[in-house]
């Protein structure tokens, strides 16, 4: 309990919470670092996701394939990455070390989600004379809407909790705090750190399911049927 008190003690000081080592400006580099491995991830795994989903070839191989790197601790990843020349491009390795990370929930849910779309609503749309290109945007892709925002929430939250890694790579974010407690043998500081993304996670989580509870209500729907 002294513990605790001492995290909460650190996190009550200011000048804990200014300048380039404050807790704002870290966690501002982890939400930016978030950010930009979240829609990199969303660029490479939702249209691959959504073509396969569409077409039902080749998508089991493509999960499959993406999920071999749930497997492979991202922190090795990145050590590995810090080896190649990837590792002379500042927080390079970071970002293709996250970005593998947060690739196999987003494939999976969006692949799962368009394979699980209704078959006779998919012929329904094909017997009125849409195109393929019609079905996969007005019919597949709203349905599966609900798991495809899914596996979005659950690679952002992910990557806010696996971010601290960048500070082992000497990048920024909360986890220069956990990284700098650890160094002045400062235990309050080191669970102050992870504190703070535990909470910074809680936060993400939150803003994506309020986000689902405020989509139109076909989208809530289906998510109640899928579930």
């Amino acid at each position: 309990m002294k513990t605790l008190g001492d995290a909460w003690a650190w996190l009550g000081d200011p000048a804990h919470w200014a300048g380039d080592d404050g807790v704002w400006h870290r966690l501002t580099q982890h939400l930016v670092l978030t950010v930009v491995c979240l829609l990199i991830s969303c660029l490479i795994a939702l249209p691959v996701a959504l073509v396969l989903g569409h077409l039902g070839r080749g998508g089991a191989l493509a999960v499959n394939i993406s999920n071999v790197g749930r497997a492979v601790p991202t922190f090795a990843v990145l050590v590995l990455l810090l080896l190649t020349p990837i590792g002379t491009w500042g927080d390079g390795p970071t970002v293709v070390a996250l970005v593998l990370f947060a690739v196999p929930p987003l494939l999976t849910n969006a692949y799962v989600g368009m394979r699980g779309v209704d078959r006779s609503i998919v012929r329904a749309a094909r017997g009125m004379g849409m195109t393929g290109r019609q079905m996969l945007w007005k019919v597949e892709l709203p349905l599966a809407l609900p798991l495809v925002l899914s596996g979005v929430r659950i690679a952002a939250v992910q990557l806010v909790a696996t971010a601290t890694i960048a500070a082992l790579a000497g990048g920024g974010g909360l986890g220069r705090i956990i990284t700098a407690g650890f160094n002045l043998a400062s235990t309050p500081q080191v669970v102050a750190g992870a504190v703070l993304v535990a909470g910074f996670a809680l936060i993400v989580e939150g803003i994506f399911e309020a986000a689902e509870r405020l989509a139109p209500g076909w989208t809530r729907g289906t998510r109640r049927r899928a579930g």
